[in-house]
């Protein structure tokens, strides 16, 4: 399980003015790292959250996204794919992905077969279409359960296009 120094989560301030160490401290928090919102895989996840979002909160579980936007191209994908009120932290440098482990992918992370095809049902038949590169496009995504500032449970993305199973993930912390 990777370590983290606790003075990140005081530093991942939300878009609501609220910390993760705060957050987590209150209830466990799935922590989505995504990849950049024209990413055809971002944009996957974002709707495959979007279906799901309810039954996590239900068991108890927060989710907050960490982008590498600005905030209000944040909430208009999360708007997009109905994901209201969403809670997020803005990482435009990479910091907080680099200090979670999530390494800039490589050309069979990113590029290789499995990613083609993947890419190809994500981005054509299930319409997520492919955007312009906002943010850096080699950066790999992952998932965390955060829970009283410790990280609980980990979903590390071995290439772009991999799908974590958000409501396993969750199982850990049930409240």
């Amino acid at each position: 399980m990777i370590d983290i120094n606790k003075d990140i989560f005081a530093e991942m301030k939300t878009n609501t003015g609220t910390d993760l160490g705060q957050l987590s401290n209150q209830q466990p928090v799935m922590l989505i790292f995504l990849r950049h919102f024209g990413c055809t895989f971002c944009r996957a996840a974002l709707g495959e959250i979007s279906k799901k979002k309810q039954e996590l909160e239900s068991n108890g579980t927060a989710i907050v996204f960490v982008h590498m936007s600005d905030n209000q191209t944040a909430d208009e994908y999360f708007n997009r794919y109905e994901i209201k009120n969403a809670i997020h932290i803005a990482d435009a440098n990479c910091n907080f992905y680099e200090q979670f482990g999530l390494v800039k992918g490589n050309f069979k992370q990113l590029f290789g077969l499995n990613t083609w095809i993947q890419g190809f049902k994500e981005g054509v038949v299930n319409g997520h279409g492919i955007g312009k590169q906002l943010g850096d496009g080699f950066q790999m995504p992952g998932v965390f359960l955060v829970h009283r500032e410790k990280i609980k449970e980990s979903y590390i993305h071995k290439l772009a296009s991999d799908k974590p199973d958000y409501m396993k993930l969750a199982e850990c912390c049930r409240i």
